[in-house]
């Protein structure tokens, strides 16, 4: 939507949390301005002793196939799954790269925030869901998928997969206000903002 939106000059700054494509970038002239990186990791109750999974187990999991923690190495209790509504940019791209697009059980429960997901994981010993990586404290414990533990520093070199860019888009270059606001992002301040939101800082 921003895409095309600063595309049209519908407005001066489009943001959107996919890199736009060459041809995107080709017909609108696009400049593009990477200011964060939200990685998405899967989580669980710290009480819980599963503290890494394949990509092929968590998909099970989600899809509400393997509904005992005891199928991967945990204690015999059921799965209480959590996830996000459709609208949510978090469950897009866990759903697209953590479990290839793949079916959610319809039985899951549902959060509306990262931060309402870390709550309800925090308080449930049975409990997955998935959060930006930069919400991870102590009341989560982090799942590894296959054998990468997602943290900041992974998604930062690459490493951890379970990730995208978010980007500010302008037509041309930016100008006046908004290479303005475009440096702020940059600025010291501004990525301590990103960081303050759950997201990692690119400087």
């Amino acid at each position: 939507m921003g895409i095309k939106q600063v595309g049209e000059g519908l407005v001066d700054i489009g943001n959107s949390g996919r890199k736009p494509t060459a041809q995107e970038i080709k017909k609108y002239n696009l400049k593009l301005f990477k200011w964060a990186i939200d990685g998405v990791a899967p989580v669980v109750n710290p009480k819980n002793p599963v503290r890494s999974l394949t990509r092929e187990q968590l998909q099970q999991i989600f899809a509400g196939r393997i509904d005992n923690w005891k199928a991967v190495g945990g204690p015999d209790r059921r799965i209480d799954l959590y996830t996000r509504d459709k609208a949510s940019g978090t469950r897009a791209v866990f759903w697209k790269k953590a479990l290839a697009k793949g079916d959610i059980s319809p039985g899951a429960n549902f959060v509306i925030s990262n931060g309402a997901m870390k709550a309800a994981v925090a308080s449930d010993p049975a409990a997955i869901g998935y959060v930006s990586v930069g919400y991870i404290d102590d009341s989560v414990s982090p799942v590894a998928l296959d054998g990468v533990i997602p943290s900041r520093e992974t998604v930062k070199s690459g490493k951890y997969p379970v990730a995208r860019g978010l980007y500010s888009n302008t037509r041309g270059g930016p100008e006046g206000l908004t290479k303005a606001f475009i440096d702020y992002l940059f600025s010291p301040e501004g990525q301590q903002i990103a960081a303050d939101k759950g997201f990692i800082p690119v400087r």
